[in-house]
């Protein structure tokens, strides 16, 4: 039996000091933060019925347990908070970065999108440009290069006619620069164009003209109306092609015509 005392004795021994420690552990915790004045004094000032150590310890390290708590949960929050404004935070750059990048995205598609449509501008304005007309729309030859007879001062020729009442609509048939407009003797009213290719076209027999020298026009543009001037039987249209602006560099109208894509 007194052996049985002995080691029960012991363990409680154990426990009280345990207890004891942890207790003025507390208090040294709570001293430290100015919790023990608040919870210790009024037990310290009673005269018979003040707490023992070990209670007073107990309690300290309750109150030090909770308070270690609500710091924790403090910290906590504060990481969460910190967290959620780092996501925020992310989640905006995020999307100021894709805004950019459409942007961009978007930008560099309409810049290539208007180079394509102008380079298609460019191409069909040079496509126009190279393309030839014929002087009258809708008419035919009347008299053929090179025909014969007392009415051409070379004895042929030197252009084609083509059918037109007065008052009739004459075109350049290609981009040029005007080199001569005005009267031009057998012409009658004329107008000469130097064109791109370094060919030339002239517009006998004209009525009036709309064009001057040193004009430039395009293809189809309208230089004068068709009528029956100079060295003329009736209305129509003298048109020669030539390799030069002199008379007697005339070349095969018709040819030259077919040559550049118009069908008459």
């Amino acid at each position: 039996m007194a052996f049985g005392s002995s080691v029960a004795g012991k363990h409680r021994g154990s426990s009280r000091l345990s207890r004891k420690t942890a207790g003025y552990a507390g208090i040294a915790a709570l001293a430290t933060t100015g919790v023990v004045a608040a919870v210790a004094a009024p037990a310290f000032a009673a005269d018979n019925s003040a707490p023992s150590v070990e209670d007073t310890g107990q309690n300290a390290i309750v109150v030090a347990d909770s308070l270690q708590d609500d710091l924790e949960v403090q910290a906590d929050s504060q990481q969460l908070a910190a967290e959620a404004v780092a996501v925020r935070a992310q989640a905006e750059a995020d999307a100021k970065q894709r805004a950019a990048e459409a942007k961009r995205t978007a930008e560099a598609k309409a810049k290539s999108e208007r180079e394509a449509a102008e380079r298609a501008a460019r191409e069909e304005e040079r496509k126009r440009l190279n393309t030839f007309v014929a002087p009258i729309t809708g008419s035919y030859v009347s008299t053929q290069y090179g025909a014969g007879g007392g009415m051409w001062s070379s004895g042929s020729h030197t252009g084609i006619d083509f059918h037109a009442d007065s008052g009739t609509t004459v075109h350049a048939v290609g981009a040029g620069t005007v080199v001569e407009a005005g009267w031009g003797g057998a012409y009658g009213n004329n107008v000469v164009i130097k064109h791109n290719d370094g060919t030339y076209t002239q517009y006998g027999h004209m009525d009036s003209l709309s064009v001057s020298v040193g004009e430039t026009v395009t293809p189809g543009e309208q230089i004068g109306l068709s009528g029956s001037t100079g060295n003329s039987s009736g209305p129509h249209l003298h048109f020669e092609a030539r390799t030069g602006a002199q008379y007697g560099s005339d070349i095969n109208p018709l040819a030259y015509l077919r040559q550049h894509g118009v069908n008459v």
